[in-house]
């Protein structure tokens, strides 16, 4: 096979990382939250319910910014149904996943694991203006925000949380252009909405950070002329606008599954040629960054069954994908696809966090595992921190059906403060090795740290209850930096890690 090839120089750079680039996001669907990050008697749980087990994970797996508590249900959410004792919270219906919420889990709670996954740990809450409006939305924010001497702050010193809890990171609704969406709304009355709300939020607080809905989609019928609509209201009450992709293999297309991040990466592009024409047209200086808040495989067609056919359960199973290598190559190529877009991508949250299309797994009263989605976000979240240098391949190519030739190799470099350099790179061949050279210019690199694959003779390998560790990342020999060149051969469907200094 033809060798791919680029070149990185530090004078050409994309731009710089935002630590939220590795977020996530904990809804209450399915088991995300209940025997998930919180089950109480579980013998891993500590003193608040949280599963230990599950918060060492997350702290491998590097997440930063977690968005909360929705999603669909926040559309139908009271967040005062999820404040106070826990015994005398309210039971409610959630139409988005026709459940029944507890409420057993609420915001306090949301917090402590924040604080206890870690500082980088950053609250990403989003308010609900699907059915409520510009005034719940100012009531969450001084109960959560406001230092005291008010009612909504007092209340919250009263529930045991004296501390307000700082939450800078809002989503003004979720998906709203969507029909699914209870309170679905045009994006004409979206926009007045989220500006009246945008407008009262930054009277409590003008540095509040505030994130307006995009599209559900590129496929959505009303894509760019929905963010264009809201923007033309918001643009100079926002900081950022969202992008929500899933990617799953339909009617046998693998090729194409493999080369999704080819319409992730014409998503981010078509959203930022949007902002930018609003923002040109109202001569606005202000530049609007991207908040990709929900992104991953999720075999969507398989789950919309699931849904229809509950009744009213409490914490079932949904969404509950099992993730090949497969999978994780093509999960490992949005993560490269993200990086590629660092100057305009300040904030994505992988969708889930745990058991719901997550990277990690639990079982209740048992254990807790990495899928094989796990690796590419862990090695990510802690090798992808710097600045992005600009990686113009030259590979060789194949056919799909949605996206015409794709490029076997995809691939993005990050160089650390301390001059460092990791090269994350995909193999899409399902059947061939890819040697790769890369010319490294002026960069003053000598040694190769590490080249790490997930890949696997069976595509289809997966990690269980009962094999958790299936698959893991491998060592790959014969990786070389001679003369200003590094030389490697990529296995077929591989994700790579190529760490040099």
């Amino acid at each position: 096979m033809r060798t791919a090839r680029f070149t990185l120089d530090p004078a050409f750079t994309i731009g710089e990382v935002d630590p939220r680039l590795f977020g996530s996001f904990v809804e209450h669907l399915g088991r995300c939250v209940y025997t998930g990050i919180f089950e109480p008697g579980h013998p891993a749980a500590d003193a608040d319910g949280l599963r230990r087990d599950v918060l060492d994970l997350v702290r491998e797996l590097g997440v930063t910014a977690v968005r909360y508590p929705g999603g669909n249900f926040v559309s139908g959410y009271k967040w005062e149904d999820s404040v106070g004792p826990a015994e005398d919270r309210p039971r409610r219906l959630d139409l988005a996943w026709r459940s029944t919420e507890t409420n057993r889990f609420g915001l306090s709670e949301y917090m402590a694991f924040l604080r206890k996954a870690g500082p980088q740990a950053e609250p990403m809450m989003a308010v609900n203006l699907g059915t409520r409006g510009v005034a719940e939305a100012l009531e969450l924010q001084e109960y959560a925000n406001h230092p005291g001497g008010t009612t909504l702050s007092d209340l919250r010193a009263e529930h045991g949380d004296k501390d307000p809890f700082g939450i800078r990171l809002w989503c003004l609704g979720n998906e709203m252009d969507g029909p699914w969406q209870t309170g679905h709304k045009t994006a004409q009355e979206y926009g007045r909405l989220a500006a009246e709300t945008a407008r009262a939020m930054r009277q409590i607080d003008p540095d509040v950070e505030l994130v307006a809905c995009g599209s559900s989609g590129q496929s959505m019928e009303t894509f760019a002329a929905w963010e264009a609509t809201v923007l033309e209201e918001t643009y100079d009450l926002v900081d950022h606008i969202s992008l929500h992709a899933y990617y799953e293999p339909l009617d046998g297309d693998v090729d194409s599954f493999l080369a999704s991040a080819v319409d992730m990466e014409s998503f981010i592009e078509n959203v930022v040629a949007t902002c930018d024409h609003i923002g040109a047209r109202l001569k606005s200086k202000k530049r609007i960054n991207l908040s990709f808040d929900e992104w991953n495989v999720w075999y969507m067609s398989k789950s919309q069954a699931e849904v229809s056919a509950l009744d009213w359960p409490e914490a079932p199973r949904l969404l509950e994908d099992n993730y090949s290598v497969m999978d994780a190559v093509v999960f490992g190529s949005l993560l490269i696809a993200l990086l590629r877009h660092a100057d305009r991508v300040a904030v994505a949250c992988l969708a889930q966090l745990v058991n719901v299309i997550a990277p990690i797994m639990t079982e209740p009263g048992g254990p807790a595992w990495r899928q094989t989605t796990f690796f590419p976000f862990a090695q990510a979240s802690r090798y992808g921190r710097g600045e992005v240098l600009d990686v113009r391949v030259d590979s060789p190519t194949y056919g799909t059906a949605k996206y015409g030739e794709a490029d076997l190799l995809h691939a993005t470099a990050v160089r650390a403060e301390n001059g460092s350099v990791t090269v994350f790179a995909v193999n899409r061949s399902r059947t061939e090795p890819l040697p790769l050279d890369v010319a490294l210019g002026a960069l003053e690199l000598t040694d190769v740290v590490e080249h790490s694959a997930l890949a696997d003779a069976d595509p289809d390998a997966r990690n269980t209850l009962a094999e958790p560790e299936r698959v893991v990342p491998h060592p790959v020999d014969g990786t070389a930096l001679r003369d200003g060149t590094l030389t490697a051969v990529l296995e077929p469907l591989s994700w790579n890690v190529i760490r040099l200094r």
